[in-house]
């Protein structure tokens, strides 16, 4: 504000100053920068900092940029997805600037740059006595005077809290204490400016700071530097730039929001209250200062009259180009982005606080090169628009895919059906969740993964020496018993018919590669059982995987875990599986493969790893050739096969009504798809949109994605199983003849087998007796022992016949049951005796069963 009532005393005292300050001028001009505080008339704590050393952030070469997210294109050059800035800057060399706009800025700003020392002696000394008098705040400096200014504003910006209700007016404040100041503190500032000034013109070249100025400079709004200016108020670049629109520019950088051309509505409001310097007067203010400018042009000897005439008879028409920062502007590769950013917002390696590190993407010039592989991206994006609508039916049904490079655990591709937006938004088409990711990572809660989870339980068993050739009853069971000791949890009940099989099987007897390709939950339920649950989430952990809200597996052990019933990122299910494809080394899903700073140097990525050994080879190589049967003609994933000739493996899986999941990858690349449900339970099954059904819709889109994958990278023949892993497992089958059917079908079920009671057999024990059992001995676990009861008809030849007489024979075979006896002629004479029968003595049969009997 003006200076009000100053007293003759109080001029006196300003004027006794200036000529102190006057004189400091000289001593600066002539490269002395002792501070004679005596001279300065300020109190001893201001001047004290009047002369402190150079600040580090007066570099020609420093101002705040814009961070730009990379991905490589298909012909192997970087292609910007989004950028993100807290200024709209592009920092340009100095031959990539129309001379034109050089001769604006110097024309009106400093024609006497490349002479001076920095420091316009006569006018800075003007400008303070101004100051002194409290008549202007006007500042009269040098381009060097005023890069210094440009500086300080910057310095002042970046310690702006950004999360601050007030983040605007501070913004405004620090322009406002760099160029509005009077009185002593515009001499402070003047002096220091001064000081400054001289010191660069003594450390840079007069081109780099003139290039550094129209670098750092603002042009109104959040536009900052040269280039972005002529993008966003011209549509063209700094290299092409117009007599006309070199002036204009040059025009706004003296005063930038009074003189911004992008707001039609004017950029102030008169006493009359009508808005001026806007589209309805022909923005004539900043008319009037590029007009200055073009003379001052023409004076200089920069330009023809005629150039002068032509521009400025030309109207101001802006072409307002509007840049789109943040992951918006990356389209259907805007996902990817998202994920990329949340990992620099959110790891230490961009900073120790939030704050710190998004004040790096939006102010530290990061160039971020990526791991996103358009080949594979540019197809699974378009048919995740084909296939997917961004909002089915209003009740949040969603997709995501996601693509690994298995040897490296680099991210290769992220589609999702909605369209991003930053800003919350009530219309479910749209949203910021990186479905693919986790809370931390996409701020997704993940998703209830289904049989997928299965993995675990297949590694667990051949971890424990089973094999996949093991036959076991898989049947539909009522309280079958788990064991979560290992975790203390001890023993654990289930039931299977609360969770029944896809289709409402009852289950079957069947081995473990049955299972997997049929993916049937009872015959899951029959091998976890048999294992430990914690252990089996212990796998888990070792692969990799976590809760999408980063609790462990571990935490939390159920029965029902096996099934996956928890919320988990598709990315963590595509690791844990690009493991099994690496042979069990495991790699860290990675987005981010290089990030240079503002400086060029090469800066510290989040930390990641490859761990060998996370599952045995011997075990990776057995659960892919189990997993591979999944895959293949009869399997549930058969319909995701590309059939391009790569070998894979593969696993489908589905949570109640709501969730789906389907992962396959080749030896090189895994990719995982989940459509359902981002919120609510409600069903999916048999309801088409387009040409698909909700619940198929995973199918297609993985095998678009991994036809790609496998045509970008290929896939080579999985290593063959471990042969104890897939050996033919014999159990002992209890005896139960003798036994009631009951107690039979009790000690077979217990020992794993299945029942099937057969037709009942001649015997002369009671018919609830089994009498004949098949197989006997050892047969396959699980398998199904047929018993046999007795029909209480059977009898048996009695012995000790033979030397019978034939009424003796005739006796006993009738005391035995039987009722058709034959007696063959030679049993005729009175001296006769029995010599054989038929059938023989000792012999099991049907009481009607005919005898015949032979006489000696």
């Amino acid at each position: 504000m003006p200076q009000k009532n100053r007293t003759v005393r109080g001029v006196l005292g300003g004027l006794v100053g200036l000529v102190g300050l006057s004189a400091v001028a000289g001593l600066l001009v002539a490269a002395s920068v002792t501070p004679v505080l005596a001279m300065t008339g300020l109190a001893g704590t201001q001047a004290l900092t009047l002369f402190d050393e150079l600040p580090e952030v007066l570099q020609v070469d420093r101002p705040m940029e814009q961070s730009t997210i990379y991905a490589t294109g298909t012909d192997g050059k970087p292609v910007a997805l989004a950028s993100f800035y807290e200024q709209n800057r592009i920092p340009v060399t100095y031959e990539q600037v129309s001379p034109v706009l050089y001769d604006a800025i110097l024309s009106s700003e400093d024609k006497s740059f490349y002479s001076h020392g920095g420091v316009n002696l006569g006018a800075t000394v003007k400008a303070m006595v101004d100051n002194v008098s409290g008549s202007s705040n006007r500042g009269a400096s040098t381009i060097s005077q005023q890069f210094v200014k440009n500086v300080r504003i910057q310095e002042c910006e970046q310690n702006v809290d950004t999360s601050s209700e007030t983040y605007q007016a501070d913004l405004n404040q620090c322009w406002t204490d760099a160029t509005q100041a009077k009185g002593v503190d515009g001499i402070e500032r003047k002096l220091q400016e001064m000081r400054y000034a001289i010191q660069i013109e003594k450390d840079f070249p007069k081109n780099d700071i003139l290039l550094g100025y129209l670098n750092i400079a603002n042009f109104g709004g959040t536009v900052y530097g040269i280039e972005a200016a002529s993008r966003y108020y011209f549509s063209t670049t700094a290299s092409k730039l117009t007599v006309a629109q070199a002036a204009t520019l040059a025009g706004i950088v003296q005063n930038p929001n009074f003189y911004r051309i992008d707001l039609p509505e004017g950029t102030w409001t008169g006493e009359d209250g009508v808005a001026r310097n806007g589209e309805a007067d022909g923005w004539a203010d900043t008319k009037d200062r590029r007009d200055y400018v073009i003379n001052r042009m023409y004076a200089d000897g920069k330009i023809t009259e005629a150039q002068r005439d032509d521009a400025i008879e030309s109207a101001i028409t802006p072409a307002i180009k509007a840049p789109t920062q943040g992951c918006a502007a990356a389209g259907t590769n805007a996902y990817f982005c998202q994920y990329v950013k949340s990992i620099v917002e959110n790891d230490e390696a961009f900073g120790a606080t939030k704050a710190d590190r998004t004040d790096l993407l939006r102010r530290g010039g990061l160039e971020i090169y990526t791991s996103l592989d358009f080949r594979i991206q540019n197809e699974a994006a378009a048919a995740m628009t084909e296939i997917v609508p961004a909002n089915y039916d209003n009740d949040y049904f969603g997709a995501a895919g996601v693509s690994l490079e298995a040897d490296t655990g680099r991210i290769l591709s992220i589609t999702q059906n909605t369209q991003f937006v930053e800003t919350p938004t009530e219309d479910l088409a749209k949203t910021s969740l990186v479905f693919a990711g986790d809370m931390e990572n996409g701020n997704s809660g993940g998703f209830q993964v289904g049989s997928v989870y299965k993995l675990f339980t297949l590694i667990d068993w051949l971890e424990n020496g089973r094999s996949v050739n093991e036959v076991l009853n898989g049947s539909v069971q009522t309280n079958v018993k788990f064991t979560a000791e290992s975790c203390g949890g001890g023993t654990l009940t289930a039931n299977t018919q609360e969770i029944g099989n896809f289709g409402g099987s009852r289950g079957y007897s069947a081995n473990v590669m049955d299972f997997t390709r049929n993916s049937l939950n009872s015959g899951y339920f029959t091998m976890a059982s048999q294992l430990d649950i914690c252990e089996i989430n212990n796998v888990a952990d070792r692969m990799g995987v976590t809760l999408a809200d980063g609790t462990k597996t571990t935490e939390q052990n159920v029965p029902y875990d096996i099934l996956g019933s928890k919320n988990i990122s598709p990315i963590a299910m595509a690791g844990a599986y690009a493991t099994v494809a690496n042979g069990g080394t495991y790699c860290t899903p990675r987005a981010i493969d290089r990030v240079v700073g503002a400086e060029g140097e090469e800066r510290e990525l989040p930390a990641s790893s490859c761990t060998e050994g996370v599952i045995s080879p011997e075990v990776a190589a057995t659960a892919a050739y189990a997993l591979q049967g999944v895959m293949t003609s009869g399997g549930t994933g058969s319909v995701a096969n590309p059939y391009d000739g790569t070998p894979l493996i593969g696993k489908t899986g589905t949570h109640d009504e709501w969730s789906t999941m389907m992962i396959e990858s080749s030896t090189k690349v895994t990719t995982a798809v989940w459509a359902g449900r981002w919120k609510g339970q409600s069903n999916i099954y048999n309801q088409w949109a387009g040409n698909y059904k909700l619940n198929e819709m995973r199918y297609p889109l993985a095998r678009i994605s991994q036809a790609a994958a496998n045509a970008a990278y290929g896939g080579d023949a999985f290593p063959q199983p471990d042969g104890n892993l897939t050996r033919r497992v014999l159990t002992d089958v209890p005896n139960v003849v003798g036994q009631t059917i009951e107690e039979a079908t009790s000690t077979l079920e217990r020992a794993g087998f299945s029942v099937r009671e057969g037709a009942p057999v001649d015997s002369d024990q009671p018919t609830n007796i089994v009498v004949e059992q098949d197989p006997s001995g050892q047969t396959s676990g699980g398998a199904t022992i047929t018993i046999s009861p007795s029909n209480g008809k059977g009898t048996t030849v009695p012995a000790g016949l033979a030397g019978m007489t034939r009424s003796e024979a005739a006796a006993a075979l009738s005391a035995a049951g039987f009722t058709s006896i034959s007696f063959d002629n030679s049993c005729t004479p009175p001296t006769a005796v029995v010599s054989s029968t038929d059938p023989p003595p000792g012999t099991a049969t049907s009481k009607s069963s005919a005898v015949s009997v032979t006489c000696e």
